[in-house]
């Protein structure tokens, strides 16, 4: 039972950190089948027992001819392993198969780029396949020893590979973080703006390139009277220092200034008038003369 929890465990790291997924593809070297039906394991049944899944099983067409060329040759396995789907390696216009070790070598990494291209799950039982598919990350290999199907523990390389795919996400994380900081005081620091009616500073990256004009920060909200329309306030009014005297009172100070300068001209030897009144009775008394007094 904890072999069944360490094995759900594993590929549950594989399905994660390298890109497999159900149906698995497992490529069934001839040493493994030939293992099975002489041990009289239903292998693909335990298979999706081990690996917690589906299973698509999968034969090379090198892999195949070994089935055809072995001695004794055994006709049920050759038919059982046509029931699985033919993997065409391309290797099949050789007059002599390849190797196994050669043969799925090619069809895991094609380009020798240590890059399990396909997804695939090898399962054999040549100890130099395993051997050399080892090198290349994310490949589960799988193998019989006692009548017992066994799941490897994860390699070194698969292992190497999923620490650096953890310490670029987490660097990403933090990138990220970092990222909405920023804008998020970037943000804090435009509503200031906005609330004390200050322009934004030029940023640095600006002052760099030489562009000096500035930005104008649009203004939201309402906007204020236009102040040529406005009332000015009774504070602003211009005080009148000398008090203002009503219009009656300058005309007798005009007339008091012309009899004073007649005054003057009788003093200064023109001599006094003399006009003539009417006698009060209504009678025709001579008239006498009445000197006028100077207005003083």
């Amino acid at each position: 039972m904890g072999r069944q929890k360490q094995s759900k465990k594993l590929m549950q790291q594989y399905k994660l950190h390298h890109n497999l997924r159900e149906p698995y593809q497992v490529l069934l070297g001839h040493e493994i089948l030939q293992e099975a039906a002489k041990s009289k394991i239903d292998l693909i049944g335990r298979l999706q027992k081990l690996m917690q899944g589906q299973v698509k099983p999968m034969i090379t067409q090198c892999d195949m001819r070994h089935l055809y060329n072995a001695k004794p040759k055994d006709n049920a396995l050759i038919d059982l392993a046509k029931t699985y789907e033919r993997r065409r390696c391309g290797h099949h216009e050789l007059e002599e198969p390849l190797t196994s070790l050669e043969c799925l070598s090619a069809c895991v990494d094609p380009n020798d780029t240590l890059n399990n291209k396909f997804g695939y799950c090898v399962a054999s039982n040549d100890a130099k396949v395993r051997a050399h598919l080892r090198k290349i990350p994310g490949v589960p290999l799988i193998y019989i020893s006692r009548s017992v199907v066994i799941l490897e523990p994860m390699t070194e390389a698969s292992i190497d590979h999923r620490e650096r795919e953890e310490k670029a996400k987490f660097k990403a994380g933090l990138k990220g973080r970092r990222t909405a900081a920023n804008a998020g005081q970037k943000r804090k620091r435009d509503d200031e703006d906005e609330e004390t009616g200050q322009a934004p500073q030029e940023s640095i990256e600006g002052r760099s390139t030489g562009d000096a004009r500035p930005q104008k920060k649009k203004s939201k909200g309402p906007k204020g009277p236009n102040p040529l329309s406005v009332k000015k306030s009774k504070k602003d009014a211009p005080v009148e220092t000398s008090v203002s005297k009503p219009k009656s009172a300058s005309i007798p100070q005009t007339l008091a200034i012309a009899e004073t300068s007649i005054a003057d001209d009788g003093e200064s030897g023109k001599g006094k008038r003399k006009r003539k009144h009417k006698p009060k009775g209504g009678g025709h008394a001579e008239p006498h003369l009445v000197e006028d007094e100077a207005v003083s």
